[in-house]
């Protein structure tokens, strides 16, 4: 909690106004049986009954309850505006701090429980300021005045009902940990729920095109049940708590009618006095009660503060050096060398061992080998998504580490045979919500890559609404709007991640043509699931085992017949000669197929 309460201090003035608010509300409550205990005693009980002092009483208190209620009405505004402002801020740096890590912290933390860290918990949390905070500002204040109160009536009879509060202690400290220990499991088991909803609506197609719905129905089931168990253990221990305190309170308003009406008989104290006890000994356990009841809110609302609070203390794996390079992208020719790196997801498991390779500005570079040879983990290394364990990744010469994030990805434009659209509209999608991309550049990017006509037989055009994802779009349509973005933030590095293996012939054929306007003038570096892709590449790598085994254009590497020769014989794609014109053409425009 210590780690969130530096929230509240822009709002210290506010809470201030609440607490003076909340002092006027309880010293109208404690008043009123004060007033009522004058009446008794002073006007109706007397020998001489006085109707108008019954009156002036009876408008004062009319007046006070008028006055509570204004100063509760006010306190709940300023409270409630106070908390959500609190609470924006805290899931606005906890989103962004997510934001900020590298891949590796998401490859350690599932996306639900990530969800439920950014909406339950901070929901939880925002409870705290809320509920807890008033509950324990005005039901302190609120036992306090009653005390006073109660010592002012009558010191002895107070002395006596001073012996409940050991007890409560003693109750409270006894149910403690148990209720910590339950909330943690409920909150833990939730957690656990979300994350695997969040993964079943992701493979949505794949449980439904294995018949798997029968088998996560019933450990969605186990899921839910283990919840309901945890919560009700919660409930039940909350419930225990709450009804031992009340038995105290009935316990403690009949010792209080006992001594006090023994008191009124010997006419020690008077019968109005009795009453105001009798009042002040309930209100009294009112708000014990009521704190009591927001114990559960402070339990979850620290359990939900450890979660945000173990998510905000990871430092990102990847940061900006003290001093970076200032790089222009106007300036910046797109040079990229590995020098002797070595790479893991784990430090003792290298995927990637002493990998060394350049490609020059405007080249058209392919990376082929089987899976898990390394292909992704060296596109992950260009855009910095993780760092290396050994070796250097320059780009002009500069090591990336020295580039500001911001700057290095404005560089190294990414296109992924999974294409990731927002909910918004195509422009949005084209320009990534970019304010200082007009409209005319994004129009201007789309007919680059063959992709304008396509949009503008969209219901709205470049306005049209774009569902999660752009499930409103065929596959191909989504590729082209992907192409028109690179073009449209115009880096001078292009990742592609074969962009083209999951289209049909007719796709590709629209798609490919945008592909060459995406990588004109651009290095080029693509990860090659399908050889024909790179048969004209300037270059092939062929990785095996997390090293470089080979590197050739294609005709070199056929001619070498080892690994990469292997894999075309496999492929299955039929040799054909090249005609030397056409030739010319590729290596012109790299990404044109044979």
């Amino acid at each position: 909690m210590m780690r969130l309460l530096p929230y509240a201090r822009p709002f210290f003035w506010n809470f201030i106004g609440v607490f003076a608010l909340v002092a006027i509300f309880n010293a109208t409550n404690v008043v009123q049986p004060y007033l009522v205990k004058i009446a008794i005693d002073n006007d109706i009980s007397g020998k001489h009954p006085n109707l108008h002092g019954v009156l002036v009483i009876a408008c004062v208190y009319a007046v006070i309850v008028l006055v509570g209620l204004a100063a509760n009405y006010l306190q709940m505004l300023l409270l409630q505006y106070s908390g959500q402002s609190i609470i924006r801020k805290i899931r606005l740096d906890l989103f962004t701090h997510i934001e900020s890590q590298s891949m590796s912290f998401f490859d350690r933390n599932a996306i639900g429980r990530l969800v439920t860290n950014v909406s339950n918990d901070t929901e939880t949390v925002s409870q705290f300021f809320t509920q807890f905070f008033l509950s324990l500002v005005r039901d302190g204040l609120s036992i306090v005045m009653i005390v006073f109160a109660m010592f002012e009536l009558d010191v002895r009879i107070a002395s006596y009902a001073m012996v409940i509060l050991p007890v409560i202690a003693a109750i409270s400290l006894a149910f403690r940990t148990r209720l910590r220990s339950a909330y943690q499991t409920t909150r833990t088991r939730l957690s656990n729920i979300v994350a695997f909803l969040a993964e079943n609506l992701a493979g949505m197609r794949i449980i439904q095109a294995f018949h798997q719905e029968p088998r996560q129905a019933r450990a969605f089931n186990e899921l839910n049940e283990r919840h309901r168990q945890a919560n009700v253990r919660e409930y039940s221990i909350s419930v225990n708590f709450n009804r031992a305190l009340e038995l105290l309170g009935n316990v403690a308003v009949a010792a209080v009618v006992w001594i006090g009406g023994e008191a009124v008989l010997h006419k020690v104290i008077l019968f109005g006095t009795l009453y105001a006890f009798i009042s002040y000994i309930q209100r009294f356990f009112q708000p014990i009660n009521a704190v009591t009841q927001q114990w559960n809110t402070l339990q979850s609302a620290m359990v939900a503060a450890e979660r945000i609070g173990r998510v905000l203390s990871v430092e990102p794996g990847i940061q900006d050096v003290p001093d970076p390079v200032d790089v222009l992208t106007g300036q910046v020719a797109g040079r990229v060398e590995f020098a002797h790196v070595t790479f893991g997801y784990k430090p003792d498991e290298p995927v990637l061992k002493d990998i060394s390779f350049s490609v020059e500005p405007g080249q058209f570079i392919g990376f082929v080998g089987a899976t898990g040879a390394g292909k992704s983990s060296v596109m992950s290394l260009l855009a910095r998504f993780y760092e290396p364990q050994a070796g250097e990744i320059l780009l002009d010469g500069i090591d990336v580490r020295r580039i500001r994030q911001r700057d290095l990805h404005k560089l190294i434009g990414l296109v992924q045979q999974e294409v990731n659209l927002f909910t918004g509209t195509v422009a949005d999608n084209i320009r990534l919500f970019r304010s200082d991309i007009h409209e005319e550049d994004v129009v201007a990017a789309a007919r680059t890559v063959g992709a304008h006509d396509i949009i503008e037989r969209l219901p709205d055009g470049y306005s049209t609404r774009l569902y999660a994802k752009g499930a409103n779009l065929s596959m191909g349509e989504r590729q082209l709007i992907s192409f028109a973005r690179i073009v449209c933030l115009n880096p001078r590095v292009l990742i592609l991640d074969e962009a083209t293996a999951n289209l049909d012939s007719h796709t590709e054929a629209l798609v490919q043509a945008g592909l060459r306007a995406v990588s004109k003038n651009r290095t080029t570096l693509v990860i090659a699931h399908r050889l024909s892709t790179v048969r004209n590449a300037d270059r092939i790598i062929v990785l095996d085992k997390g090293r470089i085994v080979e590197q050739g254009t294609h005709d070199e590497l056929l001619e070498m017949g080892g690994l990469y020769a292997t894999l075309y014989a496999k492929s299955g794609i039929d040799e054909a000669p090249v005609p030397p014109s056409t030739r010319h053409s590729a290596a012109s425009n790299p990404l044109f197929m044979v």
